[in-house]
């Protein structure tokens, strides 16, 4: 869409077909797995809650079920986008949708081979594509990796050197001297082929093994990675000729933020995110499919809001990718707005089936503690949790705001066994617990900016704003108001 318009919606409706109630609606993600998500027949629920899970159901559906994937600036990526802005479009929300640059990627499958031997290898996301014949060196520490001659040959990193993945060169947010200093010898050294071969970290990988040892559009020297085990394999070989191949080729795109707001020219405001991409690898029900859900929802719940602050939703389009295009994309049109956040909220990872719901406190004076702890304490399904760092709330707290994040209480086993795999399907999520996020949120709101939080002011329903427009016929730019 060009300078952030978005289409107004055909006939108030979003293209969701929600499923009727009390039944079981089986969804086909990406890889074909099978999962099944519940409709909820509880009869103390009342119907608007019911009406709810429904409708997380659809979105998360809706979500998951894109294609190829929701990778940044993927079809399936701005297929999602459309979709959010059209929904929460029609809440009365007004809307920024402007477009930034970043990469898509296409790719063939790796092979690598010696003599008759070949090895499962794949290639890694962003990479240039290459065909090599040529000697390899295998090395498995920085020193090694200083001393050694591998201009123009295959170069098989692993150990110590892969024990985690590289953060990508030009990332801002974090980025050890470590990963600096092998950057820069790879550049020195100019393999013509890198081979990574790496074992599990779920902090930065998730449950994915491998995991790519470099994932980065800004690096040009191709590469692939395999296990730990077969890179132990290869490095038995060391000295030998290899034959490495892949076609690919890195595709100039473009993806857009959903920035949803009201009450845009308070002097304060309320921002709550979640990422709306995921990795190429999976379809990216909890991670972070949910958590945009939970952002619909409350759209919904906050359609008629009147209060003295001003709410920001926002549809974060890049949290999964190497530029952290969306973060970097919000950050420089709405930073200078960020002195007058007076809380951030950001949902990454809630809604998985087994445990609770988890909140954390990042840089909160007492008085936001305190509101948002009683505003909480009657939801059942939460609970204080452990701070994580590795989220959008950061966005906050680097630039001194307070931040909220809600995730899932059993989160290292998430991040473990399903996080960026073909097994992250909507079947692991209980649409349930979105709702109670959705709502918890929705108390907060009303705590810290009174008014009427919920209902639609008389005479406007199905999202008409001021003047008889849309306001998803109306969006604003990033000066707009």
């Amino acid at each position: 869409m060009r300078g952030g318009e978005v289409p107004p919606p055909r006939g108030g409706r979003s293209g969701v077909k929600v499923p009727p109630r009390g039944r079981a609606v089986r969804v086909r993600p990406r890889g074909g797995k099978v999962g099944r998500i519940h409709v909820l027949k509880t009869g103390k629920k009342t119907g608007r809650s019911r009406d709810l899970s429904r409708k997380a159901e659809a979105y998360l559906e809706k979500l998951c079920g894109v294609r190829p994937n929701r990778r940044t600036g993927s079809p399936g990526n701005r297929e999602a986008a459309r979709f959010f802005a059209r929904t929460i479009g029609r809440w009365g929300w007004r809307l920024d949708t402007t477009p930034f640059t970043c990469l898509d990627h296409r790719a063939g499958k790796a092979a690598l081979a010696c003599g008759g031997r070949r090895f499962n290898v794949l290639i890694s996301p962003y990479s240039n594509g290459f065909d090599v014949t040529a000697e390899l060196v295998a090395v498995s520490t920085v020193k090694g990796l200083e001393r050694c001659r591998c201009m123009g040959k295959i170069l098989l990193m692993r150990g110590a050197l892969c024990k985690e993945q590289l953060m990508p060169k030009n990332f801002v947010f974090y980025n050890p001297d470590r990963h600096k200093r092998i950057y820069a010898l790879l550049d020195e050294k100019r393999p013509a082929v890198i081979i990574g071969a790496t074992g599990r970290n779920p902090a930065l990988a998730g449950g994915l093994y491998p995991h790519p040892l470099i994932e980065d559009g800004d690096f040009d020297i191709p590469s692939v990675f395999c296990t730990d085990v077969d890179g132990g394999e290869i490095a038995m070989l060391a000295g030998q000729v290899f034959t490495a191949k892949c076609a690919a080729r890195r595709i100039p795109a473009t993806a857009w933020n959903v920035l949803a707001r009201k009450n845009p020219g308070a002097a304060e405001k309320i921002v709550v995110c979640a990422h709306i991409d995921a990795k190429e690898t999976t379809p990216g029900a909890v991670d972070n499919a949910s958590g945009a859900t939970v952002l619909l929802l409350l759209g919904e719940l906050l359609e008629g809001y009147a209060g003295r602050l001003g709410v920001e939703i926002l549809a974060v389009n890049g949290e999964d990718n190497y530029t952290a295009g969306g973060e970097m994309d919000y950050l420089r049109r709405y930073g200078g707005e960020l002195k007058s956040v007076v809380a951030g909220i950001n949902i990454d990872g809630a809604g998985f089936r087994e445990g609770s719901t988890a909140y954390s406190f990042y840089e909160c004076p007492a008085p936001l503690r305190k509101t948002a702890t009683e505003r909480f304490r009657g939801r059942p399904g939460l609970a204080e949790g452990r701070p994580w760092p590795q989220g959008d709330h950061m966005l906050f707290v680097l630039n001194g705001r307070p931040a909220i994040a809600f995730t899932s209480g059993g989160l290292p086993g998430l991040m473990s066994e399903i996080t960026h795999t073909a097994g992250d399907v909507p079947g692991v999520v209980d649409c349930r617990k979105l709702v109670e996020v959705a709502k918890a949120i929705r108390d907060l709101v009303a705590g810290l900016a009174g008014g009427s939080e919920s209902s639609p002011p008389a005479g406007r329903r199905g999202g008409t704003s001021r003047g008889g427009r849309t306001a998803a016929s109306s969006p604003t730019r990033a000066s707009g108001s």
